[in-house]
């Protein structure tokens, strides 16, 4: 049975996502967000969990990917299509499933490349999920303003982008402890603890936005 851990953890995962989709279509974002959160957890641990229990295999690595593409993929999709105005019309906001698409697409390429180890080659499905269900969760000031086909059609265009953009984002993979080959990755995580406790959910688009900001400054910086 503990061979079978880490893909009972990845179909915890894929639950999250369905049952997320359908809380988004009742108007139910907060619940919705947290069941992200939740999937992130559960796909890091059902890797984790196959590479302590040595119980790795493909059929695990292809089953993840299928639950990343409804949790990090359709569901972050259904969140920017739920947030379209009516003014817009009836088919643009269907622009949304681009994300859908290009989550896709991002895995795909992730599983046939080997070299993204200590590195991500765009920006990956979790993080982007992160961002996108955290939107309805801002103030009531931000949201208004979020509220406006044009700046909707950016954010879908943008995130799809940054999926398979050629990009170069730091993993938060620790092969050590030690300060000197992780002060990146710590900083990052400190920081990204204070804003959680100074502005919780609403500061999550913010620490994402950081996450790629710092990467690019890491890649100027190394250059």
């Amino acid at each position: 049975m503990i061979k079978h851990l880490p893909n009972l953890l990845t179909c915890f995962n894929l639950l999250c996502g369905c049952i997320g989709i359908v809380l988004v279509f009742e108007n139910r974002y907060i619940p919705a967000a947290y069941l992200v959160w939740a999937a992130c957890a559960f796909d890091f641990f059902d890797g984790f969990a196959a590479r302590s229990l040595k119980v790795s295999s493909p059929i695990g690595k292809e089953l993840d990917s299928l639950a990343d593409v409804i949790s990090f993929g359709v569901l972050p999709a259904a969140v920017i299509y739920k947030f379209w105005p009516a003014s817009s019309g009836a088919y643009l906001p269907f622009l949304s499933f681009s994300i859908a698409v290009f989550s896709a697409m991002r895995l795909a390429s992730f599983n046939i490349d080997d070299t993204q180890k200590d590195s991500f080659r765009g920006l990956p499905t979790p993080a982007n999920a992160l961002l996108l269900t955290a939107l309805p969760l801002q103030t009531e000031l931000v949201t208004n303003w979020l509220i406006n086909p044009w700046i909707l059609i950016t954010i879908v265009i943008l995130s799809s982008w940054l999926l398979v953009s050629p990009v170069k984002l730091f993993a938060l993979k620790f092969k050590n402890f030690s300060w000197q080959e992780n002060k990146i990755r710590f900083t990052f995580i400190i920081l990204s603890v204070l804003v959680l406790a100074l502005w919780q959910a609403a500061a999550i688009p913010l620490i994402i936005i950081f996450y790629i900001i710092l990467s690019l400054g890491v890649q100027l910086f190394s250059r």
